[in-house]
C-alpha cells in the first residue's frame, strides 16, 4: 500500500514516554496545539497531519487501512517502537485500526468521542458548500465567512471549516489545504466502522464520551467491548464531540491518569 510522508508537530523531545495525537476530518494538527503543550509536561508529543489534511500530501486514496499505514511508516520513520496513541473521531477510528493491526506498536490506546461502528455520512450539505465556495471572489477570509453564512449558519462550525482555507504568500490567491474533492467522496469510507470484524486489540485501551455526544451509545459498547476487550468509557462532562476542546481539563486529567 502507498504511504505519504506524514507532517507532525513536536512539543519538545526530552526523552519522556511519546505520545501521538490524530485528529478527526477536516481537522488537523493545529488542533492539538493547546493540549499537546500541556501534555509535553509529561510525555513529548507529536501531533500529526494525516493525508489530505493540514500540510500532510495529497492522496487518491482515503480509507482507514491506508491512513492507518501512513501512521505506522511515520513511526517507522521517527524510530519509535511504541507509543501512547489518541485519536479523535476520524483520526480515533485510525488509531483503532492501527492499534488492531500493529499491537506491538501501541503502548495504550485513548479514542476520543467516536465508536468503532459504521453512521450515516454526515457533512455532504458543508462540503458542498466550501466546493461551490468561488476563491477566486475572495479579497478577505471574512468574504469566505459571509459567503458560506447562509449554507453553513452555525457560526463556530463556519470557522471550523475556514481553518482549511489557506492565501498563498506571492500570488495571494486562496486555497483549500485539504484535498477537497478526494475527502467529499470518501465520506461514505470514512463513515464506516474502521475495522474488520475480526480486529482486536487487547492492550489498555479508553474511551472518552462527551457528555452531550451521540457518537458513543450503549448500544455500541458491544462492538466496543469486541475488538478491545480491556477498554473502558469515561464521559467527559459539558463536553460535545470535541472533547478536547470543549472541557480541555478534565480530558488531560483522564488522559495522564490512563496513559502509563
Amino acid at each position: 500500500m502507498d504511504t505519504v510522508e506524514l507532517f507532525h508537530r513536536d512539543f519538545g523531545q526530552q526523552g519522556r514516554p511519546p505520545l501521538v495525537l490524530l485528529h478527526g476530518l477536516l481537522g488537523s494538527s493545529r488542533n492539538w496545539m493547546q493540549v499537546g503543550k500541556r501534555l509535553a509536561e509529561q510525555y513529548d508529543v507529536y501531533a500529526l497531519d494525516l493525508r489530505n489534511h493540514g500540510q500532510s500530501p495529497h492522496h487518491d486514496t482515503m480509507h482507514y487501512a491506508a491512513l492507518a499505514a501512513d501512521v505506522r511508516a511515520w513511526l517507522d520513520r521517527q524510530g519509535l517502537d511504541q507509543v501512547h496513541l489518541v485519536g479523535h473521531s476520524m483520526g480515533g477510528k485510525t488509531a483503532m485500526r492501527l492499534a488492531c493491526e500493529s499491537p506491538e506498536r501501541v503502548r495504550t490506546l485513548t479514542v476520543a468521542d467516536i465508536s468503532p461502528v459504521a453512521a450515516p455520512p454526515r457533512w455532504q450539505h458543508e462540503f458542498a458548500a466550501m466546493r461551490k465556495l468561488d476563491l477566486a471572489s475572495l479579497n478577505t477570509r471574512g468574504d469566505a465567512a459571509l459567503k458560506l453564512e447562509n449554507d453553513v449558519p452555525d457560526w463556530a462550525f463556519r470557522q471550523f471549516l475556514l481553518t482549511n482555507l489557506d492565501r498563498d504568500p506571492q500570488s495571494k490567491d486562496f486555497y483549500w489545504t485539504i484535498n477537497l474533492p478526494v475527502l467529499e467522496e470518501s465520506l461514505p469510507d470514512l463513515f464506516q466502522a474502521g475495522l474488520k470484524d475480526s480486529q482486536r486489540f487487547d492492550g489498555p485501551t479508553l474511551f472518552l464520551k462527551g457528555e452531550n455526544s451521540r457518537f458513543i451509545q450503549d448500544k455500541h459498547r458491544p462492538a466496543i467491548a469486541t475488538h478491545f476487550p480491556q477498554a473502558r468509557v469515561e464521559v467527559i462532562p459539558q463536553a460535545g464531540h470535541n472533547v478536547h476542546f470543549d472541557n480541555v481539563d478534565v480530558f488531560i486529567e483522564q488522559l495522564e491518569a490512563f496513559a502509563q
